[in-house]
Protein backbone atom coordinates (compact mmCIF):
# COMPACT_ATOMS: atom_id res chain seq x y z
CA UNK A 1 0.00 0.00 0.00
CA UNK A 2 1.55 3.53 -0.61
CA UNK A 3 1.51 5.71 2.09
CA UNK A 4 2.53 9.20 0.67
CA UNK A 5 4.90 10.69 -2.13
CA UNK A 6 8.54 9.69 -1.73
CA UNK A 7 10.37 11.92 -3.21
CA UNK A 8 10.69 13.90 -7.34
CA UNK A 9 13.60 13.49 -9.29
CA UNK A 10 14.45 16.32 -12.15
CA UNK A 11 17.08 15.68 -14.90
CA UNK A 12 18.59 19.22 -15.23
CA UNK A 13 21.75 19.96 -17.64
CA UNK A 14 23.50 22.24 -15.41
CA UNK A 15 23.54 21.72 -11.67
CA UNK A 16 24.95 24.51 -10.17
CA UNK A 17 22.08 26.57 -12.25
CA UNK A 18 19.68 24.23 -10.79
CA UNK A 19 20.89 24.57 -7.20
CA UNK A 20 20.39 28.52 -7.38
CA UNK A 21 17.34 28.34 -8.48
CA UNK A 22 15.98 26.02 -6.22
CA UNK A 23 17.90 26.81 -2.76
CA UNK A 24 18.72 30.38 -3.33
CA UNK A 25 15.49 31.43 -4.99
CA UNK A 26 12.98 28.93 -4.11
CA UNK A 27 14.23 28.76 -0.19
CA UNK A 28 14.58 25.05 -0.67
CA UNK A 29 17.06 23.49 2.01
CA UNK A 30 20.08 21.91 0.96
CA UNK A 31 20.91 18.76 2.13
CA UNK A 32 23.35 16.86 0.11
CA UNK A 33 25.58 17.67 -3.31
CA UNK A 34 27.43 15.25 -5.53
CA UNK A 35 29.43 15.51 -9.04
CA UNK A 36 26.05 14.68 -10.85
CA UNK A 37 23.40 15.34 -8.12
CA UNK A 38 21.86 17.33 -5.40
CA UNK A 39 19.18 16.67 -2.49
CA UNK A 40 17.40 19.38 -1.29
CA UNK A 41 13.97 19.50 1.06
CA UNK A 42 10.79 20.94 2.00
CA UNK A 43 8.75 19.83 5.36
CA UNK A 44 7.42 16.26 3.54
CA UNK A 45 9.28 16.71 0.47
CA UNK A 46 12.42 15.45 -1.21
CA UNK A 47 13.44 17.00 -4.42
CA UNK A 48 16.64 15.11 -5.91
CA UNK A 49 18.19 17.08 -9.05
CA UNK A 50 20.03 14.65 -11.25
CA UNK A 51 22.73 16.05 -13.82
CA UNK A 52 21.48 14.33 -17.37
CA UNK A 53 22.61 15.85 -20.60
CA UNK A 54 19.29 14.14 -22.11
CA UNK A 55 17.26 16.27 -20.93
CA UNK A 56 15.16 18.39 -23.11
CA UNK A 57 14.42 21.94 -21.92
CA UNK A 58 11.70 22.51 -24.06
CA UNK A 59 8.57 22.56 -21.80
CA UNK A 60 6.00 19.32 -22.18
CA UNK A 61 2.90 21.10 -24.18
CA UNK A 62 0.90 19.20 -21.59
CA UNK A 63 -0.57 20.78 -18.01
CA UNK A 64 1.59 18.29 -15.80
CA UNK A 65 3.76 20.27 -13.32
CA UNK A 66 4.36 20.52 -9.81
CA UNK A 67 3.03 22.93 -7.40
CA UNK A 68 4.47 24.23 -4.30
CA UNK A 69 2.35 25.43 -0.88
CA UNK A 70 3.42 29.14 -0.18
CA UNK A 71 1.64 31.48 2.55
CA UNK A 72 -0.75 34.10 1.41
CA UNK A 73 1.03 36.32 3.59
CA UNK A 74 4.54 35.15 0.99
CA UNK A 75 2.67 35.09 -1.90
CA UNK A 76 2.67 38.45 -3.58
CA UNK A 77 6.35 38.91 -2.62
CA UNK A 78 7.48 35.52 -3.99
CA UNK A 79 6.10 36.28 -7.06
CA UNK A 80 7.75 39.69 -7.29
CA UNK A 81 11.03 37.69 -6.38
CA UNK A 82 10.32 35.57 -8.80
CA UNK A 83 10.30 37.73 -11.86
CA UNK A 84 12.59 40.11 -10.76
CA UNK A 85 15.03 36.77 -11.46
CA UNK A 86 13.21 36.75 -14.87
CA UNK A 87 11.24 33.17 -14.56
CA UNK A 88 9.24 32.95 -17.59
CA UNK A 89 5.29 31.93 -16.76
CA UNK A 90 3.86 29.51 -18.34
CA UNK A 91 0.19 30.47 -17.70
CA UNK A 92 -2.36 32.82 -15.99
CA UNK A 93 -3.90 31.14 -12.85
CA UNK A 94 -7.59 29.62 -14.01
CA UNK A 95 -8.54 28.08 -10.49
CA UNK A 96 -9.37 28.74 -6.94
CA UNK A 97 -6.60 30.41 -4.49
CA UNK A 98 -3.25 32.44 -5.69
CA UNK A 99 -1.28 30.82 -8.27
CA UNK A 100 1.61 31.77 -10.10
CA UNK A 101 3.07 29.30 -12.67
CA UNK A 102 6.49 29.24 -13.60
CA UNK A 103 9.22 27.07 -15.37
CA UNK A 104 12.68 26.63 -13.69
CA UNK A 105 15.88 26.79 -15.76
CA UNK A 106 15.47 23.42 -17.56
CA UNK A 107 11.62 23.83 -18.59
CA UNK A 108 10.08 21.94 -15.81
CA UNK A 109 6.75 23.15 -15.13
CA UNK A 110 5.92 24.76 -11.47
CA UNK A 111 3.96 26.23 -9.17
CA UNK A 112 3.25 28.57 -6.39
CA UNK A 113 0.06 27.90 -4.74
CA UNK A 114 -1.65 29.05 -1.72
CA UNK A 115 -4.58 26.50 -0.76
CA UNK A 116 -4.53 22.77 -0.17
CA UNK A 117 -7.36 19.92 -1.20
CA UNK A 118 -9.47 20.84 1.27
CA UNK A 119 -10.01 24.70 -0.66
CA UNK A 120 -10.15 23.43 -3.66
CA UNK A 121 -12.78 20.53 -3.14
CA UNK A 122 -14.71 23.39 -1.07
CA UNK A 123 -14.31 25.74 -3.95
CA UNK A 124 -15.02 23.10 -6.30
CA UNK A 125 -18.45 22.29 -4.32
CA UNK A 126 -19.91 25.80 -5.27
CA UNK A 127 -19.17 25.84 -8.78
CA UNK A 128 -18.48 22.02 -10.30
CA UNK A 129 -16.45 20.81 -12.92
CA UNK A 130 -18.38 19.20 -15.84
CA UNK A 131 -18.97 15.85 -14.95
CA UNK A 132 -17.70 16.39 -11.24
CA UNK A 133 -18.37 13.84 -8.25
CA UNK A 134 -17.27 14.10 -4.83
CA UNK A 135 -16.33 10.52 -2.79
CA UNK A 136 -16.75 10.92 0.86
Amino acid sequence: MLTGLNHLTLAVTDLHRSLCFYHDLLGLRLDATWSNGAYLSLPGLWLCLSLDPLRVSTPAPDYTHFAFTTDAGDFAALVERLRAAGVQEWRDNRSEGASFYFLDPDGHKLEAHVGDLASRLQACRQKAYPGMKFYP
